[in-house]
């Protein structure tokens, strides 16, 4: 009968300092894999739950916002997240707050930038009268997006991460 081998959990270093009172979090491979498809399906289901809220009652519609809500959420979370919370993992910042804190931000950026021409980068000449509205609506729903993506970072960070024992 074959073993079944742990696979290998992703350390700093072995020589790696912990300050007193702080814990160090480990994760392995396949629950970082578990983490970002997580990420992915809430970010669909949120997509979906604005989709209903937006007036979609359609069921061909909705399972369009999960899945496709679901792929740009992936998209973002492997393309712009997953780079800064590796780099963030190696220097050994890995707790939930700077996940939920990295995940709102993140989403804050994005949706911010896309309601508002690239941060005002590429704004028409026309729309120039509207601007603090826009600024003003931007900021308040990309707020919101933000405070679910936090939630959405918590629980990617649950699945993904234990206590070093």
């Amino acid at each position: 009968m074959r073993r079944r081998v742990p696979p290998p959990i992703l350390y700093v270093g072995e020589g790696e300092r912990v300050a007193r009172g702080k814990h160090r979090y480990v994760t392995t491979i396949d629950r970082v894999g578990y983490a970002l498809a997580a990420g992915a399906g809430l970010g669909g289901a949120v997509t979906m739950v604005l989709a209903l809220f937006g007036g979609a009652l359609d069921p061909l519609q909705l399972l369009v916002a999960l899945f496709g809500g679901a792929l740009i959420a992936a998209f973002a979370i492997v393309a712009v997240a997953t780079p800064v919370w590796l780099a963030l993992h190696l220097l050994g910042w890995r707790q939930p707050a700077l996940a939920a804190l990295l995940g709102a931000l993140i989403a804050l950026l994005i949706f911010l930038a896309g309601q508002t021409y690239g941060l005002g980068m590429a704004m028409p000449v026309m729309d120039e009268r509207a601007l603090t509205y826009r600024w003003i609506s931007a900021a308040g729903t990309s707020a919101l997006v933000a405070l679910l993506a936090a939630g959405v970072g918590l629980v990617m960070w649950r699945i993904a991460y234990r206590r070093a024992i």
